[in-house]
């Protein structure tokens, strides 16, 4: 049954690829509901169609069935109230342009004037801690604090809805873990609504207020898991916590069962 509450919403969404021997099914049959300023995190196997499902949600990628929905309207193309941050962050930033102007671009093909863009740019800079950068280029920045221009673009554009693609998968642990307690600032700070995919277990449990478990290919949800840990969290005393062991814990059983094609573990 729908949740009349929900902000984001997936219906029964599958995903089949030709090939040459015939269909491919990446995704079975995805169903779940995301309600408005939730921080909800996407787990799963490696090569269970985690990137395929967010492109689908994020109109990226046209579903072979089923559909999404965003404040009741079903999803055809980027929504103009979703922002997306990638893996690939250096690839998303344009070196020849200064982190300000990165920051800035989706607000100029929205048609902000130039004194508010300026406004929110300043703000999302100062919201990731690079207030200081808007004037230096990509290229002179450290790998995690491109990541953070990634992040502020989305921020400067104010979506109901962030989206992110393992966007920490390429940098370093320490550098991780600053940008894990910078998205939960940032998703506190302004009220956004996020769906966040990675492939690290830890790093769900100690975001999430949700984790999403999905299935080996064709992906299914495997279980849709409460995160009962404090609001606020911090790196060294929520990962000491004995419920998060178990709870990182029940979740790396899930993903061994789906990798064995066996039902959730309960």
């Amino acid at each position: 049954m729908a949740d009349r509450t929900a902000l984001l919403s997936v219906r029964d969404l599958r995903k089949t690829y030709p090939s040459a021997t015939g269909p491919v099914e990446a995704i079975g049959s995805v169903g779940f509901d995301v309600r408005p300023g939730e921080l909800v995190c996407i787990v799963g196997p490696s090569g269970c169609g985690k990137t395929t499902l967010l492109k689908c949600i994020s109109g990226l990628l046209p579903p072979s069935a089923g559909e999404v929905t965003l404040d009741g309207a079903v999803v055809t193309a980027p929504p103009r109230t979703m922002a997306v941050v990638f893996q690939e962050y250096g690839r998303s930033l344009y070196p020849w342009l200064t982190v300000g102007d990165n920051v800035a671009l989706p607000l100029r093909a929205r048609g902000v004037g130039r004194a508010e863009r300026q406004r929110a740019v300043e703000h999302a800079l100062e919201e990731v801690g690079l207030a200081q950068a808007a004037r230096k280029y990509p290229w002179q920045l450290s790998g995690g604090m491109q990541q953070r221009v990634a992040i502020a673009r989305a921020v400067a554009y104010r979506p109901e809805v962030l989206v992110m693609d393992e966007p920490f998968a390429a940098v370093d642990a320490q550098t991780r873990a600053d940008l894990e307690d910078l998205v939960r600032r940032v998703w506190k700070d302004l009220g956004v609504t996020v769906l966040f995919v990675t492939h690290d277990i830890d790093e769900s449990v100690y975001l999430g207020e949700r984790v999403l478990v999905l299935s080996a290919s064709p992906t299914v949800v495997q279980e849709d898991l409460a995160i009962d840990l404090p609001a606020e969290r911090d790196q060294l005393t929520t990962r000491a916590l004995p419920r998060f062991t178990e709870l990182r814990t029940h979740v790396y059983e899930q993903i061994q069962a789906a990798k064995r094609g066996e039902a959730a573990v309960r």
